[in-house]
């Protein structure tokens, strides 16, 4: 790392970039666009120009890649009032409203330049007035005026650091540098790697300021590997400084990521796919796929997330590169297995070709960039809250354990039936800039928020392993041991077992999955296989279908809070695990176990995302082969059809003195749910599950 990259660094750990924010008042704005009943597209429009025209031009000492955000709030386009009534008439919207968790088309737009895009909207643009086409017209003069006011503020810059350059500043070599890159991008093509870095960068900050959020990078060691490969066959770069540059584009990441929409500070879905394979099917990770690895390594920030595609055929190099962060402290790389992704891909209709170009959404919601108008994180259903009611449902009248089974599977149907109903109607936002950076929408003349190539809809799927652990301990304790009626189990649930510890230890004690336990294990194949098929040919009303997943987002601390007691012993109040894991405070015999007990299941189906959540103490890394151990787990979750796999190296006493002195460790790094974020910025109910769950028990 360079001196240079160092001190950039430590300025944006010490928050130097908020000295340039300033509060703007969007209310009047808002106000007129309720006054005047301004259409959903000019809104949008307006929006944007408003709020790259609040923007000004600022910089860091030594930085080399330009934009950062000055305005610390987005316009509001709608009111709460406005939206409700939409909400009334039956429309349904997912979360704000706005496109979100997406990954834009960027690499045509660095090519081309968004002068290109201009060219093809002015051309579309006449047709569409021949054509009397007024949804047409609308949409391609907004966007066209979109993209002129990101044009307008790149200018704004390019002037800035050229004054700064011209009046003899100290960095006045930075500056002319910046001034020449904007001068060149984003309004024509890139034509070397930090042309494409600075490019990207305008793309992506534009898209947050339209309002989209969680808006991922995609395949990044791909659209821009043809940038990187001239610069060094030309003698522009070396491996040396291309990791610089990629360094402070990372950095640039980290500077405005605390004004992004997220549950908790670090969920802003700024993830990268790296490696994987090609649209042709050939291997795809690469000398720059390397790089970022190692860029992330050095850096040790939150952003960008790094996802890791692999597959059997991976070399076991690459898994020790990825392990390398892992044994870091950050989280990630997250992996996604291809053997188990691409088939899930086309059994929901994707093409071929677009399901090896697969990324992620934000956390873990399998995509194809640019062309995916996904809602893959749209709803969820609680496990445990289906097992709760279906108990209850047969407590007084089941004689067998398979009445039970059924019970629960019927309200897993119930409520993702009405999950479907719930979403029969469901509207999207128009986002005119990010339709210009998205496929098709130019040719179209139409918003991307009408629909990409693919539509589909995802819900997760909380408490899985609860759930099936809860499953196992109603057959032993009620059906096989007698230890207790369901009538009696039922009412213990809403005591957290009061008076009954004998019970309570017993179902501490039942069968769990996470121990390749075949009791538990066939159990939790059944659920799966369920959930997985449950909505079989159901569409939407975008022509997409419903995915399943084995995810859980933030529900695993809202679906919580819903339940009683569950049979397995947790109690009420006690968080569920995150994603796809081992219950809380189960004890299991290792991390082997719980691989094996945790790709049992066939997953294709429910590949919709959330990944196999594992903690290991940080002393793994301590001996000299602790990389290696690590890399071969992952290959062997791999192996054995596992679908995602994401690994936290932390110990519970650093986490505890965290929690006692934040300002000793402001750099520590956990996973959450399918983002890394740090700990110390986490609320404590949120701390509080992490260190539940950072040891495997056993």
């Amino acid at each position: 790392m360079t001196d240079r990259i160092k001190s950039l660094l430590e300025r944006t750990f010490d928050k130097e970039q908020r000295q340039y924010r300033r509060d703007v008042d969007w209310k009047p704005l808002l106000d007129s666009f309720i006054a005047d009943n301004v259409d959903d597209e000019t809104r949008a429009r307006r929006g944007l120009e408003e709020m790259l025209r609040a923007e000004k031009p600022a910089f860091l000492k030594g930085e080399r890649l330009a934009f950062l955000r000055t305005v610390r709030q987005i316009p509001d386009l709608h009111s709460e009032a406005e939206m409700d009534a939409r909400r009334a008439s039956g429309t349904a919207f997912g979360e704000k409203g706005v496109i979100f968790n997406i990954t834009a088309d960027f690499a045509p737009t660095i090519r081309d330049g968004l002068d290109a895009r201009l060219d093809e909207m002015t051309a579309r643009l006449a047709e569409a007035r021949r054509e009397g086409d007024v949804e047409g017209v609308c949409f391609l003069e907004n966007a066209i005026l979109s993209v002129q006011a990101v044009k307008d503020l790149a200018e704004r810059y390019r002037q800035a650091a050229f004054a700064r350059a011209s009046e003899g500043d100290e960095q006045a070599s930075d500056f002319r540098l910046i001034a020449e890159t904007l001068a060149q991008v984003p309004a024509r093509g890139a034509r070397t790697l930090h042309e494409a870095l600075q490019a990207l960068r305008i793309l992506h900050y534009a898209m947050w300021c339209e309002g989209e959020y969680h808006c991922g990078l995609g395949r990044i060691d791909q659209y821009l590997l043809p940038y990187y490969e001239a610069d060094l066959a030309a003698g522009r770069l070396t491996d040396e400084t291309a990791l610089e540059e990629l360094e402070e584009f990372f950095i640039a990441c980290n500077r405005d990521s605390d004004l992004y929409i997220g549950v908790q500070q670090g969920d802003n879905g700024q993830s990268v796919m790296l490696g994987g394979v090609t649209r042709a099917g050939q291997p795809a990770f690469n000398a720059l796929s390397r790089l970022c690895l190692k860029a992330c390594g050095e850096l040790k920030l939150v952003d960008p997330k790094i996802n890791l595609r692999v597959d059997k055929s991976t070399p076991d190099e690459i898994y020790e590169l990825g392990t390398e962060l892992t044994k870091e402290g950050l989280g990630f790389p997250q992996y996604a297995n291809d053997d188990v992704v691409i088939p899930a891909l086309q059994r929901w209709g994707y093409a071929l070709e677009d399901a090896r170009d697969y990324s992620v959404a934000a956390c873990w919601e399998f995509l194809i960039p640019g062309c995916g108008l996904d809602i893959p994180n749209i709803d969820a259903v609680s496990f445990v809250g289906c097992l709760d009611v279906a108990l209850r449902s047969v407590a007084e009248t089941a004689t067998s354990f398979a009445e039970v089974e059924e019970a629960f599977r019927a309200e897993i149907r119930r409520r993702a039936e009405a999950l479907v109903a719930k979403y029969a109607h469901v509207e999207v936002l128009p986002g005119p800039f990010v339709s210009v950076i998205s496929e098709g929408c130019i040719a179209k003349a139409r918003d991307f928020c009408k629909g990409g190539r693919y539509n589909n809809f995802g819900f997760h799927g909380t408490g899985i392993a609860v759930a099936v652990d809860s499953l196992a301990s109603v057959r032993e304790l009620v059906f096989a041991r007698k230890l207790v009626s369901m009538p009696e189990l039922v009412k213990l649930l809403d005591t957290d077992f009061a008076g009954r510890p004998d019970v309570l230890a017993a179902a501490k004690a039942a069968p769990k999955m996470g121990n390749a336990d075949e009791q538990a294990d066939d159990l939790a194949k059944s659920l799966i296989d369920y959930w997985g098929h449950v909505l079989d040919g159901r569409r939407n009303d975008r022509g997409g279908v419903f995915r399943t997943g084995t995810g859980s987002a933030m529900y695993y601390i809202w679906h919580a809070r819903e339940v009683p007691a569950s049979p397995n012993g947790r109690l009420k109040g006690e968080p569920l695990s995150a994603n796809y894991a081992p219950s809380l405070d189960t004890p299991v015999k290792g991390p082997i176990s719980v691989v094996r007990s945790f790709t049992e299941p066939n997953l294709v189906p429910v590949a919709n995302g959330g990944p196999l959540t594992i903690e290991i103490h940080d002393s793994a890394f301590l001996f000299p082969d602790g990389v290696k151990k690590v890399a071969q787990l992952v290959k062997f979750f791999v192996q054995r059809g596992g679908h995602q796999m994401q690994i936290n190296t932390i110990n519970r006493e650093t986490l505890l003195d965290a929690q006692r002195h934040p300002e000793r460790h402001r750099h520590l790094i956990v996973r959450v749910w399918g983002w890394s974020g740090y700990f110390i910025e986490l609320d404590k109910e949120y701390q509080d599950q992490i260190i539940r769950r950072v040891e495997l028990k056993s």
